[in-house]
């Protein structure tokens, strides 16, 4: 059996997300639709995590075993002319034989993107989230700073994002090595992560709460309080999901 590696991009505004759903059109389903075609094998894909829905991604990494000996450049061309316009496979590459795309992960870099501007462009509408007022950007930063290194985010972990009655494991603690908010142009912000794992809308509530910070409403101090409170009822609401893209997984041997 060969063991493929794939990177893929896409456009989730359409999509309910990453994972296969019997009733929603998916990335994961689309996927294995096109790749079980081509190699005329039942196509089981593994992600590296789990997208929601409207989420976007740079470099989503996924992996998949079959017994096709079809050439890897006539798999990627024939797979990315089937596949919706909003789904592309940038690359396909032997892996080895023990890889797995979830669980040989090391790290991830997730991007959310905020526009500040009165009007914001219709062309961006769907990639960035739209917050017509100036921000608080140095704030914003030092709520940022106090994540980075292990901490337990369980302040920033939706509902559903794990198995609670299991006690083994690392439970909601997490490690961030980045935790970034620049701006990119004149009316347009950045937030940038990196860490060895993130909870389910551990992105997006973190940004939430820290925009509430940039605004105003919430003080440097408060924020710090909400994380090591280890509660999700105190943090702010989860920001639009259209705002983030996962932009890299990252492997060992890479």
């Amino acid at each position: 059996m060969r063991n493929l590696k794939l990177i893929v991009a896409f456009d989730g505004t359409n999509f309910s997300g990453w994972q296969k759903q019997s009733n929603a059109p998916t990335i994961q389903g689309e996927l294995e639709r096109v790749l079980g075609k081509i190699t005329n094998n039942s196509v089981i894909l593994h992600g590296a995590g789990r997208t929601d829905a409207g989420v976007h991604a740079y470099g989503m990494a996924a992996s998949f075993k079959t017994d096709s000996l079809i050439p890897l450049p006539k798999l990627l061309r024939g797979a990315n002319s089937i596949l919706p316009s909003a789904i592309r496979i940038l690359e396909i590459k032997e892996a080895d034989p023990d890889f797995h795309a979830r669980f040989s992960t090391t790290s991830k870099t997730y991007l959310y993107t905020i526009e500040t501007g009165a009007i914001q462009s219709p062309v961006n509408r769907l990639y960035a989230v739209h917050i017509p007022q100036d921000l608080a950007i140095e704030a914003m930063q030092q709520c940022l700073d106090l994540i980075i290194g292990t901490h337990d985010f369980a302040s920033f972990e939706a509902s559903g994002s794990r198995d609670k009655s299991i006690t083994t494991g690392r439970g909601s603690i997490r490690t961030l090595q980045q935790a970034n908010v620049h701006p990119t142009t004149k009316n347009t912000l950045q937030f940038v992560f990196t860490g060895d794992g993130f909870l389910r809308h551990m992105v997006r509530n973190i940004v939430g709460t820290v925009l509430e910070v940039g605004k105003g409403r919430k003080t440097v101090q408060g924020f710090k309080v909400i994380l090591e409170a280890k509660d999700r009822s105190v943090a702010s609401a989860t920001a639009p999901a259209h705002g983030l893209f996962l932009k890299k997984v990252q492997y060992n041997k890479e």
